[in-house]
Formats: C-alpha cells, structure tokens, sequence
C-alpha cells in the first residue's frame, strides 16, 4: 500500500490561555494546552462523550469559516446557538490555506438537509447538483451521508473536511468503503481530514494520527491503546464471557 501522505494544510492550532473555572477551558484536555500540531493528512479525535472533541472540531471548523451548524464556507443557516467561545480562542496556521471543504455534524445533518431543500425552491437545478441530483431527505439517512461523500467531497484545490462522527449513518461496510474515499483522496494530495469518531474502524485508518481528549491535556495515542479497540476487541473475541460479566446480577 501507497500512502503519499502530503495533504497537510492546516498545521498548528493555537490555543490562547483561559480560565480554568469557565467552559470551555474546564474541559481536562484543554487545560495546559497551547499547541496542537498536524502532521498528517488524516487525524482522529477520540475521547468519552463530554471530553471536548466535538467542541474542539466545532472551534476550528467556525475559525475556518465554515458554517458552525456544518456546510462550507458558503452556507449560512443557523436553528441553534451552537458556538462555545472557544473559536475565537484559537489561531489557525496554514501552509497553504485550503481553499474549500466541509464541516459534518452528524447532529445537525437534518438541519443541513432542510436547508438544501429551502434552497432548492429558488434554485432547484443547482442546490442538489453537489450531493447526488436529490434531496437529502429523500435518502435514507446512510444513503445521504454516502451521497454526501462521494459527490460533495470533489476537490476544488486544496480542501480541509472536518467530520463530527461521520460514522453515525454508515454501516461497517459503509465504513470500510468511506476508507477507501479518504485513502483515494490523500493519494492525490488535496485533501486533510480531521474527524472526531466512536468508530474502531475508522480508527483503523494507516498512518493517521490519533489525538485522544481523555487524556490532561489532549495527546496522541495509539490505535491499539484506544478504548474503542481494547473494548471491541475484548467482546469479539470473548462475546460470552464479557456478557455474562455485564449481566451479573448486582449483590445484595
């Protein structure tokens, strides 16, 4: 296997000093954080839900300039009050800058199908064009975040995706198949991901850096130390006994 491995743009992420007792610097894996540096094309956030990683990627997806609720740079929708602060804390340092791409949250990705479907009242040849020639809400929900993927994710120069739990629609071998489109992608050395997941398969990604929020600051960590590995692993090859262990009535 090839991996080229050139796609890095966005270098550093700065962060600014803040008080410890307000959020979002109460978080344990911004606390004595300064810097976090890119080195690859794909880097993965991971940590306990409420460790920090999706308003880490929401920051930096905001100081980019894409749309806080997901979109790119030129959709501007907003149905909640999604930002914390802390984009305006933070510095980003490119090399080049990427000139496109897109911020996915899974969370907000009804919210995003509902505003292509507004927009494609006044422009119904053009809103869909970039996302399969079809309402996203006409999809089943794996089939949009596919159709997502596949037609949407199409460089126009250099492009940064940032991806909240991407795997939240995707089967395992919708999984495996968004491997291949991001191993396709980096081959042709236009494309950086940072994306936040649950998912051990995605994880499993070669050569891409893991940066886990479960940790004082944030730092990098081993595939094979995450907790998405140990524990998937743990229950497929022990599925009865990890179980019956579960299921052990509790003590009197």
């Amino acid at each position: 296997m090839v991996l080229i491995n050139r796609g890095v743009f966005l270098k550093n992420i700065y962060l600014q000093e803040g008080s410890t007792e307000t959020y979002p610097y109460n978080i344990p894996a911004f606390r004595g954080l300064a810097k976090i540096e890119l080195t690859t094309a794909v880097t993965f956030l991971v940590g306990e839900n409420g460790s920090g990683k999706s308003t880490l990627l929401e920051a930096i997806a905001s100081a980019a300039g894409f749309n806080p609720e997901g979109g790119s740079r030129d959709h501007r929708f907003a149905t909640v009050e999604s930002p914390t602060g802390l984009e305006n804390a933070i510095r980003l340092s490119w090399f080049p800058k990427a000139t496109s791409g897109f911020f996915l949250r899974a969370e907000s990705f009804f919210n995003f199908s509902s505003y292509l479907d507004e927009m494609a009242k006044d422009f119904p040849d053009k809103a869909y064009q970039a996302y399969g020639g079809k309402s996203l809400h006409r999809q089943s929900h794996g089939e949009a975040f596919f159709a997502l993927f596949t037609h949407r994710f199409r460089n126009r120069g250099k492009a940064l995706y940032l991806l909240d739990e991407p795997e939240a629609a995707l089967s395992p071998a919708r999984q495996l198949a968004f491997l291949r489109l991001m191993w396709d992608h980096e081959q042709r050395g236009q494309s950086q991901f940072l994306i936040a997941t649950h998912s051990p398969i995605l994880l499993g990604y070669p050569h891409a850096t893991i940066l886990t929020c479960d940790t004082q600051p944030l730092s990098v960590i081993a595939y094979e130390d995450t907790e998405h590995y140990r524990i998937t692993k743990q229950f497929l090859l022990n599925r009865e006994g990890v179980l019956k262990e579960l299921f052990k009535p509790d003590p009197d």
